[in-house]
């Protein structure tokens, strides 16, 4: 029989983490010594008060039926008021707010469920890839919108060509942003309101790393704008905030109008959220203040050891003020793809070559914050010996 992949996955490249796994794991299997900051997947466990519930909660066998595709009406409270109390903004718990499997399945599935072919997305170039994959699923068209360093990694909106505006049916967003740790003000989400209400576009941003800063820096919500929910919505997800990648759990928020349709999606795809880990997510939204200082506050102290220590020794790199990752120019006559792979053959360090989230992420790697700050002091050393 002859197995023939439909057109839409032709069109895919390959899933970044999958290539980079397969290296990982052949590494691994030679006995070599690998220190792994290649995938965003924090090391720290999920807190304890947490795994309690959805324990507690499993125990129940009225939680073991097909859960309801818009969550527990509980959960949906819990979420409008953890937005509340973290940015100020009101949000309906019946029309407003979504529950998905986590962020990446609304990322994912949205654009099903508004754009046609010939339609075109606004896509950040490096960015997250679903948002590429959802599109193309969706057969819709790409259009990139290049993250560069001397636009603070911010999307130069009056460099969209007019008629590429006008075909635009929905834009991504992501700050503080993967993968370049980049971040932006209110004036910059106010602009982009004022852009999508001007030419009809759905903004969709990925605010997954909201709860991620250091030295003072606070990030906001798209959904502060006051107009934003006339035209956006907004994903977050647990799985950053509270080591919870694993559980799959996370929200849409915002216009009602878009949140149906993402509904209409779901409700044929999926069945829900597992009950018990909907009330997991309850306990976990009620300690997201006490938490946050704490998981921050580790990820600072990595941070500077990976970020001076590298420094030091000659590789200059941008210190983040948010985000779990550390975006490294190359040096020397390395490109991003041959960088990444010198530092796994030489030094037994897995990273991700910046061009793996889109051309624009060339001239960069990646470094993930999801190792101790004694393992990051064996990555500057081995750095410093092989490269230095």
């Amino acid at each position: 029989m002859n197995i023939e992949y439909a057109n839409r996955i032709k069109q895919l490249p390959p899933y970044l983490f999958e290539e980079i796994d397969k290296a990982k794991q052949k590494a691994l299997s030679e006995g070599r010594p690998i220190i792994d900051l290649g995938v965003g997947d924090p090391d720290g466990a999920t807190p304890d008060f947490i795994v309690k519930k959805l324990h507690e909660a499993s125990l129940d066998s009225a939680t073991h039926k097909y859960a309801l595709n818009k969550g527990l009406s509980i959960l949906r409270e819990r979420m409008a008021v953890w937005y509340k109390d973290r940015f100020n903004v009101e949000l309906d718990p019946d029309t407003e707010i979504l529950p998905l499997l986590g962020s990446k399945d609304g990322i994912a599935h949205v654009p099903l469920a508004f754009i046609n072919p010939a339609d075109v997305v606004l896509v950040p170039s490096p960015g997250y890839p679903p948002y590429v994959s959802g599109t193309i699923f969706a057969g819709g068209k790409v259009h990139y919108m290049p993250l560069k360093a001397e636009n603070d990694f911010l999307p130069d909106l009056d460099n969209i060509d007019e008629k590429v505006a006008a075909n635009a049916k929905l834009m991504h967003l992501n700050y503080p942003n993967n993968p370049t740790g980049g971040v932006c003000d209110i004036s910059f989400y106010e602009k982009v309101a004022d852009f999508a209400k001007k030419h009809n576009i759905i903004v969709c941003s990925d605010a997954a790393y909201t709860e991620i800063s250091f030295d003072g820096y606070v990030p906001s919500s798209f959904l502060e704008v006051p107009s934003a929910k006339e035209v956006g919505i907004e994903f977050h997800s647990l799985s950053k905030t509270f080591n919870m990648t694993g559980w799959r759990i996370g929200m849409a928020v915002g216009n009602k109008d878009i949140l149906q349709g993402l509904a209409k999606v779901k409700s044929n795809v999926d069945s829900g959220v597992f009950t018990p880990i909907q009330y997991a997510a309850i306990e976990a939204l009620k300690h997201a203040l006490e938490l946050k200082p704490k998981f921050n506050g580790e990820y600072a102290k990595r941070r500077d050891t990976l970020v001076d220590g590298l420094n030091e020794v000659g590789w200059k790199i941008p210190k983040p003020v948010a985000t779990f990752y550390v975006w490294a120019p190359v040096f020397g006559d390395y490109d991003s793809a041959s960088l990444a792979k010198a530092l796994l053959e030489k030094t037994d360090i897995v990273a991700t070559p910046g061009n793996g989230f889109g051309e624009a992420g060339e001239g960069y790697v990646r470094m993930a914050l999801t190792v101790g700050s004694d393992k990051l002091q064996e990555v500057v050393r081995r750095i410093k010996e092989k490269f230095f």
